[in-house]
């Protein structure tokens, strides 16, 4: 439940309050769906119902501790503190505890009440959350990674989003954005050797899949790089990348054989819910060159093995 208030101060906050009960039941309703879903046969061995589910287990735990969530905005707010276009609410912390997070007020329109603005706005608006994400997980190491549009207030008088809601903020570890960051620019480039040595580094794949489904998976991978395959700006809304995908979805359930790393459960909510938002709004985006700026300033932790058949 969240609130807006002014304080004896006369300066205006919300004050996010946990309703009773919510963090104790986490537990039993998410066992109660594990087995409604395994009862009614309705999931596919292929989405490896367990794994997704004690990641789901450990993600809403965490969202529900305030003092967490607190303090992963007040650490957002200093890594955003030199980038222009972007701004993170002041934590009041004497009005805070572990089921009650009050923050400095800030305005905005979610991300999709942007599409009835200028074409031009549109794509500032899909540049800054495209710059936002990629500098999240290639920069910061360190991502908000629930893509509800009303976590990202945008605020057209100041050309600025106002960033709420970091209950589900999380770190990535060096080495898995490092092969993440090289399996990003083998999709661009298209380069199925690179993808799939990636994928295998990264834990998609076990090395024993049939050729079916590194086919598959490959196409996969290839269509989630278009917006970053060619130079100049990308028609999100001219190439619907999803449905795309979701043909090859059956092919891929039927012969994974392992799930993927527990971190991209919630790194592809995110990147998922960009992309979506970007088609939402009609953004056309430079993605190639956003990418490419972050790949050739990287600093990998380890040279020995280079994948990638053209940075250019």
């Amino acid at each position: 439940q969240v609130h807006r208030a002014v304080l004896k101060d006369g300066s205006d906050v919300v004050m996010k309050i946990q309703y009773p009960g919510v963090a104790d039941s986490i537990e039993s309703d998410i066992e109660n769906v594990r087995r409604l879903l395994t009862y009614t046969n309705l999931i596919p061995k292929g989405l490896f119902l367990d794994r997704a589910i004690k990641v789901a287990k450990q993600e809403l735990a965490r969202e529900c501790d305030y003092f967490l969530e607190a303090s992963n905005q007040k650490r957002y707010k200093e890594l955003l503190s030199d980038s222009e276009g972007y701004y993170v609410p002041r934590v009041t912390d004497e009005l805070s505890s572990k089921k009650v997070l009050t923050s400095e007020f800030v305005p905005g329109v979610p991300i999709d009440k942007v599409a009835v603005l200028s074409q031009e706005t549109r794509n500032y608006v899909g540049c800054k959350l495209l710059e936002l994400t990629i500098k999240e997980l290639f920069v910061f190491r360190f991502m908000q990674t629930d893509p509800n549009w009303s976590n990202f207030l945008y605020d057209d008088s100041e050309r600025q989003f106002n960033l709420i809601d970091f209950g589900a903020a999380r770190e990535f570890p060096k080495k898995f954005v490092d092969d993440y960051l090289r399996m990003v620019v083998a999709c661009a480039n298209r380069d199925r050797a690179g993808v799939l040595e990636m994928s295998r580094r990264l834990g998609f794949l076990t090395g024993e899949e049939p050729e079916v489904m590194l086919d598959a998976h490959v196409e996969a991978a290839f269509i989630v790089g278009v917006p970053f395959a060619t130079p100049g700006g990308h028609d999100f809304r001219a190439n619907n990348i999803t449905h795309s995908v979701s043909n090859l979805g059956a092919t891929m359930l039927k012969y994974r054989l392992t799930p993927p790393p527990d971190e991209v459960y919630s790194l592809h909510r995110k990147l998922s819910g960009a992309f979506l938002a970007c088609i939402k709004i009609g953004a056309v985006v430079p993605c190639r060159e956003m990418l490419f700026k972050v790949y050739e300033q990287y600093d990998f932790s380890d040279d020995h093995l280079e994948v990638l058949s053209n940075t250019g």
